[in-house]
């Protein structure tokens, strides 16, 4: 009996050690990205935190005036454009739309839209690309046709603003890729000036991804982990963990966050948002 009691205890330390360790050892993946071309080096195209969120791609690509880049439509993925850094222009039809840094843009089914930077401007992108399962393809079907079938640009700053109890009244929130676009993900910014905070939360029905935007400085948490969230830099937030932003006295906090649901059921976090008049 002795031995079974003391055996029973050596499980349950051995237990709660590997599980200390896990804990301790959880990190939150983050890629810097190079703003800088080599010499002679009209484009670039990189894969940045390759098979962190099942079905999510992301690219850093960046491109000189000498490239006219097409937008080709992809008919098993939804594609997401976010203009960072950099002047250009892009044509759909006879449109044109002129890309400033921080802007967005899908192109939904339309064809024919190409863009490229003004005169010895380069530009610099990130292209999000979203797998669409049998169950989005269905889904997206009952979305309004204007979310689906035209083209959707828009600056950062001219998306609908919105307040959420996790942060404080300073704070700037912007929804710059609402739902019903694509089905199970919506995007959005956050925008403060430190000292400040956006509290800690858990969100087990959707997975992650923060970008700094230009200025931004700040801390990211998740359980026990931390890492520095500056400017131009990508990072997953792990699965279920409790996870903060923290800026200090006069940096700056602006990032743009970028949700997948897990499922279409997992929108109802979204409500938590409170859509302001403006």
């Amino acid at each position: 009996m002795k031995i079974k009691f003391n055996l029973s205890i050596f499980v349950i330390i051995i237990f709660s050690f590997i599980t200390a360790c896990a804990q301790k050892s959880q990190e939150i993946p983050i890629k810097f990205l190079s703003m800088e071309l080599e010499p002679n080096q009209q484009k670039q195209k990189l894969n940045i935190l390759k098979n962190e969120i099942e079905g999510v791609t992301s690219e850093h690509i960046t491109i000189t005036s000498d490239i006219n880049q097409k937008v080709d439509i992809d008919e098993k993925h939804k594609t997401i454009y976010l203009f960072i850094k950099g002047y250009g222009k892009l044509t759909s039809g006879e449109k044109i739309y002129d890309i400033v840094p921080e802007t967005i843009m899908l192109p939904n089914t339309v064809e024919g839209i190409w863009f490229k930077p003004i005169e010895n401007d380069t530009l610099h992108y990130l292209k999000i690309s979203v797998f669409q399962t049998e169950l989005d393809i269905e889904d997206i079907k009952t979305f309004p046709k204007e979310n689906t079938e035209n083209i959707y640009f828009k600056k950062f700053t001219d998306c609908k603003s919105y307040t959420e109890p996790i942060k404080s009244p300073q704070t700037t929130s912007r929804t710059i890729l609402p739902n019903k676009y694509i089905p199970r993900v919506a995007m959005g910014t956050v925008k403060t000036i430190g000292p400040d905070k956006v509290g800690a939360h858990v969100h087990a029905m959707l997975e992650q991804l923060f970008f700094g935007l230009a200025g931004n400085q700040t801390i990211v948490y998740a359980d026990d982990a931390q890492v520095d969230f500056p400017e131009y830099s990508l990072l997953h937030i792990p699965l279920g963990s409790s996870h903060s932003v923290s800026v200090n006295e006069n940096n700056e906090m602006y990032y743009v966050w970028m949700d997948f649901f897990v499922d279409k059921d997992g929108e109802e976090w979204l409500k938590t948002h409170n859509t302001k008049d403006e």
